[in-house]
């Protein structure tokens, strides 16, 4: 009786010392699962897309982030109508210089700064940059080949450019320690700040109301119907967007309030002299 007791003990034993060590390589297979595949840039991409299509009215900032995001992409496909349908001459150089700067920055801002992302926003203005680019080499290559000072003004251009580039890349590197330095709870420590991405793409639309003012005896036949149209609408849309995103963009709102006034003013005139 005593041998079949031991016998039953140690084969309890061992029943509870399986099922233990069971348990055990169960959990550590748990644990150490391999983690799920990334989606990759392309499936980041599309799942974003996928994402602000779904959700393009779900708030306030989604709604004109979008509908704003669909007119800008007409700011590309107007370059690319233009320059299928029409000279170089006829090319405004400080205007697309301008819009090539506000593309940029504004991608970047849309695409990874901004919330909610706005990547529809975002591959508008890089279409955009390489519209403009296509505009920026016909219009150089036309005044190089016909105008008697066009190869000094080109290299006048590229100068300024230059100096453009290399003040944004040494303010870029120094804003997040200036920001450190800031007083904490002021604006310029704020994530809106100066020393942040957000106020400053706002500046380069304000840059093409500025050349729109700057040129308002432009002649009509050298004014894009294409282009003004998307810069009104644009304009009256984001003019309520920067209101809406996180955080609040006033100079964004007022800047587009200004291009809204400014485009739409071109645009009535090219109107008006070719279809009234």
């Amino acid at each position: 009786m005593l041998l079949a007791a031991a016998r039953r003990s140690l084969f309890a034993t061992a029943r509870t010392r399986l099922a233990s060590f069971t348990a055990s390589a169960s959990r550590r297979r748990l644990c150490t699962a391999p983690p799920e595949s990334s989606p990759g840039l392309v499936g980041h991409i599309t799942q974003q897309v996928q994402s602000e299509l779904a959700n393009a009215t779900k708030t306030s900032a989604h709604f004109y982030g979008f509908f704003g995001a669909c007119c800008n992409w007409f700011l590309g496909i107007s370059a690319v109508y233009d320059a299928s349908t029409k000279g170089p001459e006829v090319i405004s150089l400080k205007m697309t210089g301008v819009m090539l700067a506000y593309s940029t920055l504004f991608g970047a801002w849309a695409g990874w700064a901004v919330m909610p992302r706005n990547f529809i926003l975002a591959g508008s203005h890089i279409f955009n940059v390489i519209a403009q680019s296509n505009q920026m080499r016909r219009c150089l290559e036309y005044k190089m080949a016909n105008d008697p000072g066009g190869a000094a003004e080109v290299q006048e251009l590229g100068k300024k450019a230059g100096a453009a580039l290399a003040g944004v890349a040494v303010f870029a590197v120094a804003a997040p320690h200036l920001k450190a330095m800031m007083p904490v709870g002021t604006y310029l420590a704020s994530a809106g700040g100066p020393f942040t991405i957000h106020p400053w793409p706002p500046m380069t639309k304000l840059a093409i109301s500025g050349t729109s003012l700057l040129e308002l005896n432009r002649p009509t036949d050298k004014i894009s119907v294409s282009q003004y149209s998307a810069l009104t609408v644009t304009g009256a849309l984001f003019s309520r967007y920067g209101l809406v995103v996180t955080p609040i963009n006033y100079p964004l709102t007022c800047v587009n309030i200004l291009l809204f006034g400014s485009s739409f003013y071109h645009l009535s005139r090219k109107v008006k002299a070719d279809y009234m």
